[in-house]
């Protein structure tokens, strides 16, 4: 039985399928668990690395710290796509892996503003900047060599617990928030209880370090340098040559931008909505997100395996389109659902120790505006639903997105090629949004205006999209190492 076969089959011998997926994913959970560990706990950290006084300020520099990890992603793919392409997937996201564990490890160590003064953001910048570029290596690689060990036409199935990987990273930190937060009070939970989930991370890395370490390559990749078929430059042949570069610039205006702005819209950026806008309690609004994720998460695997039948193209374009339409008509339900009639957003500033903070809006009886207070009875049910509509919104736009990317470029580039837009769309178009949104609210004092960037990139990305995305689906990435004579049902 050939290397192909046995991958394709799933038996269990050389390359059993599911345990490389298992291998794969834990890995890259563990990744974006450490990666979203420090949005998660915005609200709290913010004065903890940042000089009091300016409430507004202080949340804003913090999701920029939180952006800069994202802003440096597409260096990390550059450098670590080129390194799987030269020498192998599973050497490229051990790497990432080990970084990631031990930077996410420092923050927890981290002294605070009240300690050291600037010194302390600046420590945490730096971190954030390891962080960006471990995981703009790690999600490639996991991608690549999943997508290198499966058939041909069970290609978006197979990825596809790649893509729950980042949803599971965010619930699971949202877990061990509220599972640290019920053990102690809160006033301990301030001091020090916080940097508990980021030293978590070492235990989590060690664990998977030990799996992964255990791994064989790619069976693909393999079988290209054994023929001497690699590419020994990368990042030239990825991105000098036009017909590969074109497809770059597709995949990211394409897919990837819509799909960055859909996914942090619909679970970042509602769970800052509902903490800054509309002042429903951190504990619970990390709940409602938590629920939400943990009942949509299934159907990542669901649309992939779609994606399988009818192509990776119209579901990513239904998932861009549906955002469009309906952001607004949700975060108006969001609203209504949380109770106390937040109307608009101001910066006020308060006259006894001259700190100026982002206030919700509410009216008294007579139609004055107030400052709203925290919603004391809100439709949590309701809550839950109308953040699930928006995980479905993510899991049409990023179950079948690695599928179509490992489609979409040769292996001997494809770890650096697919790197880059995914990072560049998610990393960028989707990690800038909730620092946009949240800056979008207080500039206008609109509740709503922190949907038009995701609305304007959805729509970008539809258009681009439905135009010029090609249907990846039914390619067969096999043949460029086993040729067309040895099918994906040998």
């Amino acid at each position: 039985m050939s290397t192909k076969a046995v991958a394709i089959n799933g038996n269990t011998g050389e390359y059993n399928i599911w345990s490389v997926i298992s291998a794969s994913a834990v890995g890259t959970m563990i990744e974006w668990y450490d990666f979203y560990i420090f949005g998660s706990l915005a609200v709290v950290m913010a004065p903890k690395f940042y000089p009091a006084g300016n409430d507004t300020l202080t949340i804003i520099a913090y999701l920029a710290t939180f952006a800069v990890g994202f802003v440096v992603r597409p260096f990390g793919a550059l450098f670590f796509g080129r390194i799987g392409d030269l020498v192998g997937r599973k050497y490229a996201f051990i790497v990432t892996l080990s970084i990631m564990g031990g930077a996410t490890a420092v923050i927890g160590l981290l002294p605070t503003y009240a300690t050291v003064g600037l010194l302390s953001p600046v420590l945490l910048i730096l971190i954030r900047v390891l962080q960006g570029l471990a995981l703009g290596g790690e999600y490639g690689g996991a991608a690549v060599y999943v997508g290198e060990h499966v058939p041909d036409e069970k290609r978006g199935f197979y990825t596809s617990f790649i893509q729950i990987t980042a949803t599971l990273g965010l619930f699971i930190s949202l877990i061990v928030i509220l599972v640290t937060q019920a053990s102690m009070s809160k006033e301990n939970f301030s001091a020090y209880g916080w940097r508990i989930p980021f030293l978590i991370s070492l235990i989590l890395v060690a664990i998977s370090l030990y799996i992964r370490l255990k791994m064989k390559e790619s069976p693909i990749f393999s079988q290209l340098k054994a023929a001497k078929m690699t590419s020994t430059q990368p990042l030239k042949d990825a991105f000098t040559k036009m017909t590969n570069l074109k497809q770059v610039a597709i995949s990211l205006f394409g897919a990837t931008a819509g799909q960055g702005v859909v996914w942090y819209t619909g679970q970042f950026y509602a769970l800052y909505f509902m903490q800054t806008i509309l002042k429903v309690n951190p504990t619970t609004a990390n709940k409602v997100i938590a629920i939400a994720l943990l009942i949509g998460m299934p159907f990542f695997t669901v649309v992939g395996a779609l994606s399988d039948r009818i192509g990776r193209k119209k579901l990513m374009m239904a998932g861009c389109l549906l955002a469009v339409i309906t952001y607004i008509p949700i975060y108006k339900a969001m609203v209504n659902a949380a109770g106390n009639n937040i109307v608009t957003v101001k910066s006020t500033k308060n006259k006894v120790t001259g700190a100026t903070a982002l206030t919700a809006m509410t009216t008294d009886p007579t139609g004055n505006l107030i400052p709203a207070k925290e919603a004391t009875n809100p439709n949590l049910p309701m809550l839950v639903l109308l953040i699930f509509i928006q995980v479905l919104y993510v899991c049409l736009v990023y179950g079948p997105i690695a599928a179509y990317l490992i489609e979409a470029f040769p292996a001997k580039v494809r770890y650096t090629s697919l790197s880059l837009p995914y990072h560049i769309g998610n990393g960028v178009f989707g990690g800038l949004l909730p620092l946009i949104g949240v800056w979008s609210c207080a500039a206008t004092g609109n509740i709503y205006a922190g949907l038009y960037y995701p609305m304007i990139v959805a729509s970008m990305t539809f258009v681009v999209g439905s135009l010029l995305l090609k249907e990846t689906h039914g390619h067969r990435i096999w043949d460029e190492v086993s040729g067309p004579q040895v099918s994906a049902a040998d």
